[in-house]
């Protein structure tokens, strides 16, 4: 595959505008895929997708949105017969012959209905035909391999001889913009950030340069800029290949910008269907509008009233290294800092938005700030919670005053135990600290109250909850123990637009009713603009400037925040 790393990076995301309406030429393209009345539906006769049918063209990228559960990834998991048997799929899938690959059976229909013959039909088409993208690269990458490996099993399947792995897998890693690409190949998954996993996942797709590539939600745990940029990569590495996409999004900002035709689902049905530019131009659909017209409210406005002299977090010159090397002896040789003298104060009942680019250093400081961080991590500094210095706290003391500090991860289904239910997972922590049942029962019930979910929920387990709904449980989980400060790492990212607006106006209102102070990390700017009244950037593991939010937005003084500021914006 040839680089196109140079010619692309001399555009910033500002400037480069990727059409997003076909030519005259590309209506007479190839048509690469046929879709008729693709259903999907439940053993117990739920429909999740209904009649679904569209046409995918060369060079074209066909956008399908929607909120959680409309449809919008099994329709495409079921293309590559990705789904489990449970599910009983219908209707007609055409995929293009494949010309330029003789080597391969030039299949016409996708064999997409349920049968023992499917898997080994598909077997030729997975990959080398149409590649995925999937959402979560920390599932869908193997933890015990590293980045070399899985790229090169890709290589391996198409052909690739092996005294060439090495350099096309750093080319690939050049292509989707990850710094230090021959230094990466040497990780695993759980040593990369969020973002550079999802490179990784991007590179292992192209590898096999297949027709059509299938983007489940490509972006979620990218920055701002670099949301644009893979985009705008993909788009290039599609014309450059006459590749198709299928692109899976809740962002509809990124929809309008980088597809040609949209489809737009909601609980399996083709809501509206046609060119993007037609639907953002004039929508007909009032769940369509509604989408567009995402509002997240404005912060809160803090009144003196409020004891705002008091400091419930600061943080003094924080340091946090990782060994990358180790010596003959088990020493380490070489340290990488991830976070370096780092300052930030926050006062009781205001919330400060930490921002910046994967990889510098916001989930770190995150796990630092809770005293989360491995054993290996070297973490300097003072970090004061409530007057307390928690980084001189032995396990014990630690464990007493963990009820002040709680944190909600990114991904709620990875941080809550599947074998517990909803009651188990919010008790858990008062039942560490002791607390009678009845007590505990009480509490969980209070807290779910306060995240707006019906008592009901105590029986269900995490499999039989949305992703909204999934959320607010791990939200429920740390206001039960009534903590002073809360940190949210990344608590909206996995979630669709009308979900989004629901957790940020639900944070809204828990800060103003309980008076908590909030470290909010996100790539959303949206959302840390209608939640925070304090902005610190980050680059590079430091902070490059800080200040009030609307400040920050109206007049940042940096070079760097000026391009992240202005990225949102667009």
């Amino acid at each position: 595959m040839r680089s196109i790393r140079g010619a692309h990076n001399m555009m910033t995301p500002i400037q480069k505008e990727p059409s997003a309406v076909l030519d005259q030429t590309n209506k007479r393209a190839k048509v690469m895929l046929t879709v008729n009345n693709l259903s999907i539906v439940t053993d117990t006769g739920i429909a999740l997708v209904d009649k679904l049918s569209y046409q995918l063209r060369q060079g074209e990228t066909l956008a399908i949105v929607g909120e959680s559960g409309s449809g919008k990834s099994i329709a495409s998991l079921a293309l590559l017969g990705l789904l489990p048997n449970s599910l009983v799929v219908s209707g007609e899938a055409q995929l293009a012959h494949a010309s330029d690959r003789a080597s391969q059976p030039k299949a016409n229909s996708l064999p997409i209905a349920n049968s023992k013959s499917r898997n080994q039909s598909l077997r030729h088409i997975r990959g080398q035909r149409i590649g995925m993208i999937f959402q979560e690269p920390m599932t869908a990458l193997n933890p015990l391999h590293t980045v070399a490996k899985q790229i090169t099993e890709s290589l391996r399947l198409v052909g690739v001889p092996k005294k060439e792995w090495r350099a096309r897998s750093i080319a690939l890693l050049n292509d989707v913009n990850i710094t230090d690409p021959a230094d990466k190949l040497s990780r695993y998954p759980h040593e990369l950030s969020g973002g550079q996993r999802q490179r990784v996942m991007i590179a292992m797709a192209l590898a096999q340069q297949p027709d059509i590539l299938i983007a489940d939600e490509p972006t979620t745990a990218l920055d701002v800029t670099l949301q644009h940029e893979i985009l705008a990569l993909l788009n290039d590495l599609k014309l450059e290949h006459n590749m198709a996409m299928i692109l899976i999004s809740h962002d509809l900002n990124l929809v309008k910008r980088y597809s040609d035709e949209i489809i737009v689902m909601r609980r399996g049905q083709t809501i509206e269907q046609g060119k993007t530019s037609d639907i953002f131009a004039q929508p007909k659909a009032d769940y369509t509008r509604t989408l567009m017209a995402q509002d997240f409210g404005q912060a809160l406005s803090l009144s003196k009233s409020r004891d705002s002299d008091v400091n419930v977090l600061e943080v003094k010159q924080l340091g946090v290294q990782f060994p990358v090397e180790k010596s003959l002896f088990g020493g380490t040789k070489r340290w990488f800092a991830a976070v370096s003298d780092l300052d930030m104060t926050l006062k009781a009942g205001e919330a400060l938005g930490v921002v910046g680019e994967s990889g510098s250093g916001k989930t770190t400081t995150a796990l630092a700030l809770s005293r989360l961080l491995s054993n290996q991590a070297q973490v300097d500094g003072q970090i004061n919670i409530d007057g307390q210095d928690i980084t001189k706290l032995s396990k014990s003391e630690l464990r007493e005053f963990r009820a002040q500090i709680q944190m909600v991860f990114q991904d709620p289904f990875a941080s809550i135990n599947p074998r517990m239910t909803v009651m188990q997972i919010i008790e858990e922590g008062l039942l560490v600290q002791g607390v009678a049942k009845v007590a505990r029962q009480q509490a969980v019930i209070d807290s779910l109250a306060t995240v707006h979910l019906p008592n009901e929920f105590v029986h269900r387990y995490p499999h039989e909850l949305s992703g909204g709904q999934r959320q607010r449980v791990a939200l429920a989980r740390a206001l039960v123990m009534q903590p002073q400060l809360l940190i949210l790492d990344e608590p909206t990212s996995a979630l669709d637009s009308t979900t989004q607006v629901t957790v940020v106006k639900l944070l809204r209102e828990i800060q103003a009713k309980l008076n908590i102070s909030y470290v909010f990390i996100s790539h959303d700017l949206k959302v840390v603009r209608a939640l925070c009244q304090h902005i610190m950037v980050l680059k590079d593991g430091k902070c490059i400037e800080s200040g009030a939010t609307e400040e920050m937005f109206n007049q940042p003084q940096h070079p760097y925040a000026k391009q992240l500021l202005q990225a949102s914006m667009a």
